[in-house]
Parts: C-alpha cells; structure tokens; sequence
C-alpha cells in the first residue's frame, strides 16, 4: 500500500465520517491533541496551584483575625488600666489600706486577663528609641552620655497584642 490509505467512509445519520486518513494528517493531530493536552494540564496545575495558594492565604487570614478579634475591645479598656495606674499610688499613702488593696486585686485580676488574651506591655525606660513601638513627645538633653538616643520618661505606656503594637509608648527621648 502506498503512503496515503484509501479513505473509507461509512455513512451514518446525517453525514459521512472518514475512518482512516493519511498518516501525516494523523501525527499531525496527535501532535496537535498532544500541545492542547500539555496546554490545558498547564493550566489545570496553575488553577490548582492558584486555588491551593488561596486557601492558605484565607487560612491564615481567618487565624490573624482570631487572634486580634478583641483588638477594639482591649484598646476600649486600656485608658481603664491607665487611669488605675495613676489612681494607685496615690492611694497607697492613705490611712484607710482596705480600698488601696481592693483596687489592687480589680486592677490585677484585669490586667491578668488582658495577658492572657495576648496583651503585653511595650519596655519602654531605659531601652533605645525605637520607632516600631515608641512615640516621641520631646526630646531633653540626656542626664548621661549612655542614655543618649535612649527612653529616659514614659507619658503613656505602650501595649501589644500578639505581637502586633496596638498602642505606641508615649515617651520622652534623651538628646
């Protein structure tokens, strides 16, 4: 037989339908499927590939949001916290110990269950300015040379939740 088949039809329905063709034509649509296949599984892998990504990064999103869901609650009640803080010591000279005490156990009950909900305190005095967590209100001339360039008062304590800064320390950089 020669190179090219003798095409035989067979009739169906309708229309004709060729069943051999010749064989260049043939490796030619091989060739052809053989691309869209390699084409479409491309595409195939980088959708799932895609989706995969997605799903990870809405994963991490939805524990991210967990973690700092009490964000807005925790920074409504650090202006309690501070206004213990000043209250305090100037009950700790009163005559009359039993309110001071009392005071004390609400402010410590509260701040305990704010650490456990992931708050932290920002160090602040003594350490080196730093901008990622420290706000300086002003600058004065350092009381020694190692405390240049570092915290020397805080105005207003700074807090963390999760290691996400909520609230800046306030403080008061020697120069």
């Amino acid at each position: 037989m020669s190179k090219h088949k003798k095409n035989q039809e067979i009739k169906g329905e309708d229309e004709e339908i060729k069943t051999e063709e010749p064989i260049e034509k043939q490796e030619e649509k091989v060739e052809n499927f053989e691309e869209k296949f390699n084409e479409l599984n491309d595409k195939y892998l980088r959708l799932y590939s895609e989706y995969d990504n997605y799903r990870k990064r809405t994963a991490n999103e939805k524990v991210e949001l967990i973690k700092t869901a009490a964000e807005n609650t925790i920074l409504a009640l650090l202006p309690v916290i501070d206004d213990f803080e000043r209250a305090l010591p100037t009950m700790e000279n009163a005559e009359d110990k039993t309110h001071y005490e009392g005071m004390m156990l609400i402010y410590n009950k509260l701040k305990r269950a704010l650490e456990q909900k992931g708050l932290e305190e920002i160090k602040a005095v003594g350490e080196p300015f730093n901008t990622d967590e420290h706000e300086a209100l002003t600058q004065i001339p350092a009381p020694s040379e190692d405390m240049k360039d570092k915290v020397i008062d805080v105005v207003q304590k700074g807090y963390k939740l999760n290691g996400k800064v909520i609230r800046y320390a306030r403080v008061v950089v020697g120069c």
